[in-house]
C-alpha cells in the first residue's frame, strides 16, 4: 500500500468544531506522505464542502469525498474503509483531534506487532474514559486476556485488511449502540490488539452548543432492541462459561442497570421509567443468568434483581440509597521520597453516608458483614439484611492526576488494604477503610512516558465497592502537619518546577507543573535557609531536587529594602547588583552557590535574594550579605547551619561521587569494549557497590 494509515473522518455541518481535528492532522509527526486523511462529507449544507475541497487542494495528502446525506456516521465510515490506500484506518470524528505525535506511534506500534486493531490512550472533558484499559502499554493481547470490553468507541486504528477479510461494517441508516455492534464484531476474530496507554493519542471534546454525537434523548424500545444485536454476537462468539459470562456482565453494569441507576433513573417520570423497565427486563432475563448476576457487587446485585421482577419503584428507592452513599479520603501524610522525583502520600479512605457524610456502617453478626439496617432503612424490606463478607475484595480505592484543563487522566501507584476498623465497643458496628500509600509522580510513569505535561494537575481517588465507584479530590481533608510539607521541586533534565500546593477555595491538592499558574519564589518564603560551611560559600533551601535533575541557572540579586510606611506593607526592593549563579542537587534538596566576590558590586550590606522563576520575577530574599570594596561577599553569620547528621550524610554522598568519576575514567574505556550483557552486568554491580 502506498501510505501507511488512512484517517476516516464522517463531516457534517461541523462548522467551527472542525478546525481542532484539521489543525491536529496538520501538526501530526508523522510525515505527509506516510498517511492520507478521508473527509466524507455526509451532505453538508453549510460552507463545510467548499470549504474542505480548498483544504484538500492545499494539502495533496487530503481527500474529500462527497455523497448525499444518509443521516448517520455508518454509511461515511464505510465509504472510507472502501476508499482507503493506508495499510491502517484510524477513525476520528469531526468534533474531536488527535495528538501530535499520535499516528507516528500508533502506527509503529501496530506494525511491530502484527496488530489488527491499536487503541490509543484516550481524554475527554465531557463523556466517561474507560482509564483502567490504558493503564498500561500492552503489545498483544487479546479480548480473553484485557478489558478491552470496556473501551467500545471506535476511535482506534485498524489494520485495513483485517476489516476487509472479515467484512467488519457499520449498519447503515438511523440506529443506536452502532459502535458497540462494530467493535464486538472487531474483536473476537482480532488476534492481536495492541494498547498504547503512555501517549493521549485521543481527544473527544464537548462542543459548547451541546451537539456532540450521541446527545440525543434514548428512546427505549429502539435502543435495546439494538443492544439484542450486540448480545447475540457474544452469545454466537462465545461457549457457556466464565468468558462469556464477563462479556455479558459488562454490557448488563453499563447499558442496562447503568440507565436504571442513580443519578438518570431519578429524574424519570412515571411513564418513562416503565418503558425503560419494560424493555430492559427482557433482556435482563433472557441473556443475564444468575451466573452473570452472582458476579457483580452487593447494589449491582439489588439492582438486578429488582429489575428481573420489575419493581420500577424499588430500582428509585434503591438509586436514592445509592446516591446517598459517597467517597471518603482523608489525606494522613505527604512527602517528596528522597529521589525527589516523586510524591508519596498516606491516605485513608471509605464510603460515607447522608447528608452528615457518617461512615457507612456495617453490622457484625457471626462472623459476617452486612450493610447495616440504619443505612438501608426504608430502602429495603424490614428485617432484610444486605450482606457484603464475600465482596471485600471489591473494595479498592485508585489515585490519578488528571490534567485540569485537557482531561487527560494518568493512574499513579497505589498500593491500599483493606480494613475492617469497630465504629463501638462492642465491636457488632464497623465500617471498612482502605489504608495505604499512593505515589503522584510527575516525572517517570514507565516506558515511553517523559511526565506530565506542562498544567495544573488536580489529585483524584476514586473509591470502589459494593458495585459503586465513586470520585473524590484529595487533599480537603488532612493532617494538620501536611501543609508544611508542600516544599516545591525542581526535577527533570533540563530543571523544571513542580509546586504541589492546595486550591483556594476548596483546599484540593493539586501539582502546578512548569509555572503553569505558580512561581516557586513565593512557596519558599520563610523555609528554612541554611548556610553550608566550607570555602565556597553556598546556601541550602527548602527546594527538593535531585541528582538527575542536575544544576540549573539562577540569578543571584543584591538589594536594599525601602522602609515600609504602613507595617502590613510589604517593604519594596531596589536592586544594586546582580550575577548569575547556579542551583546543585544535594541530598535532594538545592544548593545555591554564593561567588565568593561578586565583581563590581557596589561596598555596603545588602540583602542577598535569588530570582528563581525568571529574570522578570520577583527575588526570593535569603539573608543579609556583607560586601568589601574589593567585591568579597560575607554572609550572615547568624543563619542556621545544618545538623551533624545532615553533615555526614553529604560528605559521604561528595565521596561516592568523586569515586564514581574515578571508576567512570579508569574502568570507562574496558567497558565500552565489552559486549552489550557484559556492559549490562558490570554496570549492575557498580550500582549496588557505588550507588
Amino acid at each position: 500500500m502506498s501510505v501507511k494509515v488512512s484517517v476516516v473522518i464522517p463531516v457534517y455541518n461541523p462548522g467551527k468544531y472542525i478546525d481542532p481535528c484539521i489543525d491536529s492532522l496538520l501538526g501530526q509527526t508523522l510525515p505527509a506522505q506516510d498517511f492520507e486523511v478521508l473527509f466524507v462529507d455526509d451532505g453538508s449544507t453549510d460552507d463545510t464542502p467548499e470549504r474542505l475541497d480548498a483544504l484538500a487542494a492545499r494539502h495533496p495528502h487530503f481527500r474529500v469525498i462527497h455523497i448525499p446525506n444518509s443521516g448517520w456516521p455508518g454509511k461515511p465510515r464505510n465509504i472510507g474503509v472502501a476508499e482507503a490506500r493506508g495499510e491502517y484506518v484510524q477513525f476520528l470524528d469531526q468534533d474531536d483531534h488527535l495528538g501530535t505525535d499520535a499516528l507516528r506511534r500508533l502506527y509503529a506500534m501496530g506494525h511491530r506487532n502484527g496488530s489488527d486493531i491499536v487503541i490509543g490512550k484516550v481524554a475527554s472533558n465531557f463523556r466517561g474514559v474507560p482509564h483502567g484499559v490504558f493503564r498500561t502499554n500492552r503489545e498483544k493481547c487479546t479480548l480473553r486476556n484485557a478489558p478491552l470490553y470496556d473501551s467500545l468507541t471506535p476511535h482506534k486504528m485498524f489494520r485495513t485488511e483485517f476489516l476487509r477479510e472479515h467484512g467488519i461494517a457499520y449498519p447503515e441508516g438511523k440506529r443506536r449502540l452502532e459502535d458497540q455492534l462494530y467493535m464486538m464484531k472487531a474483536y473476537f476474530p482480532a488476534e492481536v490488539v495492541s494498547i498504547l496507554g503512555t501517549y493521549t493519542c485521543y481527544h473527544y471534546s464537548k462542543r459548547d452548543d451541546g451537539k456532540n454525537a450521541g446527545s440525543a434523548k434514548l428512546v427505549p424500545a429502539g435502543y435495546y432492541a439494538n443492544l439484542r444485536e450486540v448480545l447475540d454476537v457474544v452469545v454466537a462468539n462465545t461457549e457457556p462459561g466464565p468468558f462469556r459470562d464477563r462479556v455479558l456482565r459488562r454490557f448488563y453494569r453499563v447499558e442496562m442497570l447503568g440507565r436504571l441507576s442513580e443519578p438518570a433513573v431519578l429524574k424519570y417520570d412515571a411513564d418513562y421509567l416503565r418503558e425503560m423497565v419494560d424493555a430492559v427486563r427482557p433482556l435482563a432475563l433472557e441473556f443475564m443468568g444468575d451466573s452473570v448476576h452472582d458476579g457483580m457487587g452487593p447494589l449491582l446485585r439489588m439492582r438486578s434483581t429488582l429489575l428481573r421482577d420489575g419493581d420500577g419503584e424499588g430500582l428509585v428507592r434503591l438509586a436514592r440509597l445509592a446516591s446517598s452513599i459517597k467517597g471518603a479520603v482523608r489525606l494522613e501524610d505527604l512527602a517528596w521520597e528522597a529521589g525527589g522525583d516523586r510524591i508519596e502520600v498516606r491516605l485513608a479512605a471509605r464510603f460515607v453516608h447522608g447528608e452528615q457524610r457518617v461512615p457507612l456502617k456495617l453490622l457484625r453478626r457471626d462472623g459476617r458483614l452486612y450493610l447495616h439496617p440504619d443505612v438501608t432503612v426504608g430502602f429495603v424490606p424490614a428485617g432484610a439484611l444486605v450482606e457484603i463478607t464475600d465482596d471485600l475484595e471489591g473494595f479498592r480505592a485508585e489515585l490519578a492526576l488528571r490534567d485540569r484543563e485537557k482531561a487527560v487522566e494518568w493512574s499513579c501507584p497505589t498500593r491500599l488494604e483493606t480494613r475492617v476498623e469497630e465504629l463501638d465497643e462492642e465491636g457488632e458496628t464497623c465500617e471498612l477503610v482502605l489504608r495505604g500509600t499512593g505515589r503522584l509522580v510527575p516525572e517517570s510513569g514507565g516506558k515511553g512516558y517523559s511526565g506530565l505535561p506542562r498544567g495544573f494537575w488536580d489529585a483524584w481517588v476514586s473509591v470502589r465497592g459494593l458495585g459503586l465507584v465513586r470520585k473524590v479530590r484529595l487533599g480537603h481533608d488532612r493532617a494538620e502537619h501536611v501543609d508544611g510539607m508542600m516544599l516545591p521541586a525542581l526535577v527533570s533534565s533540563p530543571p523544571r518546577p513542580v509546586i504541589p500546593y492546595f486550591t483556594n477555595p476548596h483546599s484540593n491538592l493539586t501539582l502546578d507543573v512548569a509555572r503553569r499558574g505558580k512561581k516557586v519564589g513565593p512557596h519558599l518564603e520563610g523555609r528554612p535557609v541554611l548556610r553550608m560551611p566550607g570555602r565556597k560559600p553556598q546556601l541550602r533551601l527548602d527546594l527538593v531536587t535531585t541528582t538527575a535533575t542536575g544544576p540549573a541557572a539562577v540569578e543571584l540579586v543584591l538589594s536594599k529594602l525601602s522602609e515600609a510606611t504602613d507595617p502590613e506593607e510589604v517593604a519594596e526592593t531596589s536592586v544594586v547588583h546582580s550575577c548569575a549563579s547556579t542551583l546543585r542537587p544535594a541530598q535532594s534538596r538545592a544548593h545555591l552557590e554564593v561567588p565568593a566576590r561578586m565583581e563590581g558590586a557596589p561596598a555596603g550590606t545588602w540583602q542577598l535574594g535569588v530570582r528563581l522563576d525568571g529574570d522578570k520575577a520577583r527575588a526570593l530574599q535569603l539573608c543579609t550579605a556583607d560586601v568589601d570594596d574589593t567585591g568579597r561577599v560575607r554572609l550572615d553569620d547568624e543563619l542556621p547551619v545544618p545538623d551533624h547528621q545532615l553533615m555526614r550524610k553529604l560528605a559521604s554522598a561528595r565521596r561516592r561521587a568523586r569515586l564514581r568519576r574515578a571508576v567512570r575514567a579508569v574502568v570507562g574505556p574496558v567497558v565500552r569494549r565489552l559486549p552489550p550483557a557484559g556492559r549490562k552486568k558490570l554496570r549492575r554491580l557498580a550500582s549496588r557497590v557505588l550507588g
